[in-house]
């Protein structure tokens, strides 16, 4: 009786592993793509803003932080990601969105971990705090 539960225990464990590693392998995909940014840390986004990201399969970067268009790289391991601008436009807007392009060139190199909550891009920081959220384009 013993032995039965202990194999029913570890065939439910190792079935359980195998879903954690198929849902990170799906979430890799789920990311590449266009997502408008829709948030940056308590605030959200101008209406109409083109803020966005997109991700592609070879680990690019590129995107509108609002104002200016960007490039750069991005690396994700699981649910662990990191965000790494290297370049931008260099144009002048009216203030509103200079200010929300600030914050988003803030938070981007902040971003360790995403995860996908109700149709919804979510990028946390080290602390676990939502500090972007987006939406696909």
């Amino acid at each position: 009786m013993i032995k039965k539960i202990t194999l029913a225990a570890s065939l439910a464990w190792l079935a359980a592993g195998c879903q954690s590693t198929a849902q990170m392998g799906d979430a890799t995909m789920e990311l590449l793509g266009s997502w408008h940014i829709e948030q940056v840390y308590d605030r959200p986004v101008i209406d109409y803003s083109p803020a966005k990201l997109v991700f592609e399969a070879d680990g690019k970067l590129t995107g509108n932080n609002s104002c200016n268009n960007f490039f750069g790289s991005f690396t994700q391991d699981g649910a662990n990601l990191s965000l790494t601008p290297s370049g931008a436009t260099r144009k002048a807007c009216v203030d509103a969105l200079m200010d929300q392009e600030a914050r988003v060139v803030d938070a981007m190199p902040k971003v360790k971990a995403a995860k996908e909550q109700q149709g919804k891009l979510l990028f946390l920081d080290a602390d676990g705090n939502t500090i972007m959220i987006l939406s696909r384009l």
